[in-house]
Order: structure tokens, then sequence, then C-alpha cells
């Protein structure tokens, strides 16, 4: 910490960091709150999505029944290759995080008269498990990005909270003190030098 300079400037100095501090306090505050809230609807989002995957896993567990051999769900994931997850970007609270868009999937085709007639249906839940599961790692994407953005803000926060404001204060009244002290020192010694001249006079 540097040394605090005991003048009217350093006085000034003080009160205008103080001013500042207490200014951008109720921002960063406001901040933490949007983040906090903000992470919040992510974890809600995380959650509805691992629901619908176990539900949708439930689902294909039906399709993967009808499988006869191993070589059946071999083929199957063979037909399903995910090319690319289309992602956008918006901004919480200051944050820029992604979003989910959709997953691109290659066109593989296949021969309808070899295979099973619900091999379709399996494909498109196998599909919708892989782009939810696409979505997911999206989401917590975005928890990640926010809960760092929230421990910075926090740490603003506290240094605002249990640092900088507190020893602008106590920098501001010692200054006074000081100042207050020197202003009485000077007044005593000018009524002494006063008195002195007055008997010198005399």
């Amino acid at each position: 910490m540097p040394k605090v300079k005991f003048t009217k400037t350093a006085l000034k100095a003080q009160r205008d960091a103080l001013k500042q501090f207490t200014r951008f306090l109720p921002t960063l505050q406001l901040k933490k709150q949007q983040l906090q809230m903000e992470m919040r609807l992510c974890q809600a989002a995380l959650s509805e999505n691992e629901g619908r995957e176990a539900d949708l896993r439930r689902r294909l567990d039906h399709w993967i029944a009808l499988f006869g051999d191993v070589d059946s769900t071999g083929r199957l994931s063979r037909l399903v290759v995910r090319e690319a997850v289309e992602t956008g970007e918006k901004n919480i609270a200051g944050v820029d995080v992604p979003t989910f868009r959709e997953v691109r999937f290659a066109d593989i085709r296949y021969d309808l008269f070899i295979e099973e007639p619900w091999f379709d249906d399996a494909i498109v839940m196998l599909k919708q498990i892989l782009s939810v599961r696409a979505e997911h790692e999206i989401l917590q994407r975005q928890y990640d990005l926010l809960a760092m953005e929230l421990r910075t803000t926090t740490q603003r926060v506290n240094l605002f909270e249990k640092v900088k404001i507190p020893e602008c204060r106590a920098n501001i009244k010692r200054i006074q003190i000081f100042l207050g002290d020197m202003s009485t020192a000077s007044v005593a010694r000018s009524k002494i030098a006063k008195k002195k001249s007055q008997e010198v006079a005399a």
C-alpha cells in the first residue's frame, strides 16, 4: 500500500477515489446478482437437458431390444455421424457465451430394402440423443464462463467493499486529523508570535 501524504491534494485524491469506488460498487453488485440469476437459469436448463436425454435413452432402449445382433447396432452408429455443431453467441451480463443451434449430421445413404422397417425411427432417435448431448456441452460451457465471470466480479465487489472503500475512509480521516492538528498548531504559533511582538513593543 503506498504511503499516504498528509496534504490537501492527497485529501482531494482520496475523496475522489472514494467517490469513484462508491459509484462503481452498486454496478458491480448488480452484475453479481445478474450472474447468479443467469447461473441458476443455466443450471435449470442443464437439468432439463439431462432429463430429456434420459427420456430419449429409455425410448431408444426399446429400439435396441429389436436389434437381433451386435452388427445391427454397429451399422446404426456408422450411419449416424456428427459432422459439426452449429453455435451462436449471446451476451449475458457482459459475458459472451455460446448458444446451441443444431447438430449437422453426415448424409449417409443406406438401402431401405435391406434394413428393418423400424431402422429409420432408430436413426432419428439416435440423432436426437446426440443433439441433446451436444446442447448439454454448450450449456455446460455457458455455465463455466458465467461461473468464471462471477468469481472475478465477486472478487472486485469484495475488494471495493472490504478493502478500497474502508481504506479511503480511514485515509481521509487520518489526513483530516493531521491537517486539523497542523491548523491548530499554526493558530497557536501565530498567537504566541503576536503576544511576543506585543511584549517587545511594550
